[in-house]
């Protein structure tokens, strides 16, 4: 064969093969669900009118799982924006209250409907002066994971009507994943927490016998400064609640008592005698700790019987009983006014109930299910403070944080 023959051929093939990588190769589908979503992003603007300095933390939840006070909700994601970039030059300048403004984005977002909230972190200057750097927010533990006195709440609102906006990530005309942009996050000295976090320890037995009757536990604040853990609450702060905004004091259980905050949460733990570390802290039928119910776990019959074949939310009865002198307090203040109280008495009623579905009322169980169950106090604020938490000794050295034994509490049914 020539070597010009050759070399044609050659040209030949390697135009043939050119020709076919211009065609787009073949996708398929895989059997991993996580390959196959489409992800976008939400991205916009936060607009600070504030004197506070700090870094702007922006937090996403899904619309259906809100966090408190209106839900119990988790953050799917957050993102965070330096005081340096939010405030500029004007970071020493207290004095200004701006308006200041950055741009934020969230990426990896999936299909859903949202809500933002965010706050700015002014404990980031807590404890020396302006300027200042560092943060004590650290979103992977629940002891440092929410804001303190002195920062000030932000979120996503609706221009006209003020309410949380829900912003919906879903396909367009192509199928395709659109992005939402455009979105504000505003923050607000008007929206300045002004507490710290309902830090507390309980001062009663943990065993709870239900065949016994209700159980009542004493709460005192607990103030925490050491390491990375900054909270300084001297009281707990009674108040009515009134979620409509009619004025009227809520009564949703029917009893003829106005509701209060701080609200009480009491969630059964996982079991297991191989639970060691972290995973103590988890809530039976959601392992992974991420707010949302497993697909496979503990389904225990309902009051008549039946079961649904689900995962349950088991949650017990509990409420404040507050004495007769917070009472006399209450009843002398004006609607939102909070009344400072050093000592909760909580009452665990010995009835259970699977709470799985935001949406509608919680579903009466059968009998308390045994094991271990944790105790929440959920401020007027929206802040939260859970015991079992990442202080209890038996967790705390090993991620560092100090270890303080009170933290380590668990109701325990028989």
């Amino acid at each position: 064969m020539s070597s010009f023959r050759q070399k044609t051929l050659t040209g030949l093939a390697l135009a043939s093969l050119l020709a076919l990588g211009c065609e787009p190769p073949p996708v398929l589908p895989t059997a991993d669900r996580r390959q196959n979503q489409q992800l976008s992003r939400i991205e916009g603007s936060v607009v600070v009118q504030s004197r506070a300095r700090g870094n702007a933390i922006v937090l996403l939840y899904d619309a259906d799982r809100p966090p408190p006070p209106q839900g119990s909700g988790r953050p799917l994601t957050f993102t965070v924006i330096p005081a340096e970039r939010l405030f500029g030059p004007a970071m020493a300048d207290t004095a200004s209250s701006g308006p200041f403004t950055a741009p934020f984005s969230l990426s990896l977002v999936g299909p859903g409907r949202y809500v933002l909230r965010g706050f700015i972190d002014a404990d980031t200057c807590r404890t020396g002066a302006q300027p200042c750097h560092g943060s004590d927010f650290i979103p992977w533990y629940t002891v440092t994971g929410e804001p303190n006195a002195g920062d000030v709440g932000g979120a996503a609102v609706d221009a006209a009507t003020q309410d949380p906006r829900v912003v919906e990530l879903a396909a367009g005309p192509d199928g395709t994943l659109q992005a939402a942009t455009g979105v504000t996050v505003s923050f607000s000295d008007l929206a300045r927490i002004p507490t710290d976090r309902p830090a507390f320890q309980v001062m009663s037995e943990p065993r709870f016998d239900p065949t016994l009757g209700p159980k009542r536990l004493d709460l005192k604040p607990l103030p925490l400064q050491e390491g990375v853990v900054d909270q300084r609450p001297a009281a707990f702060h009674l108040h009515y609640v009134d979620s409509d905004k009619n004025s009227v004091a809520d009564d949703t259980n029917k009893d003829g008592q106005p509701d209060l905050w701080p609200r009480v949460l009491v969630r059964k733990l996982a079991d297991g005698e191989n639970l060691t570390g972290a995973a103590m802290l988890a809530d039976e039928n959601d392992l992974d700790r991420n707010g949302v119910l497993d697909d496979q776990g503990a389904d225990y019959p309902r009051a008549d019987g039946t079961v649904d074949g689900l995962p349950d939310q088991v949650v017990l009865g509990a409420a404040l009983e507050p004495d007769a002198a917070a009472q006399d307090a209450l009843r002398s203040q004006s609607l939102g006014t909070a009344v400072p109280v050093t000592s909760l008495r909580v009452v665990v009623a010995p009835r259970a109930y699977d709470a799985r579905d935001p949406l509608h009322p919680p579903v009466p169980l059968k009998s308390v299910p045994r094991g271990r169950y944790a105790v929440t106090l959920v401020q007027f604020t929206g802040q939260t403070w859970r015991v079992p938490n990442e202080l209890s000794p038996a967790v705390a050295p090993a991620l560092g944080l100090p270890s303080v034994g009170s933290q380590s509490f668990v109701i325990e049914v028989p």
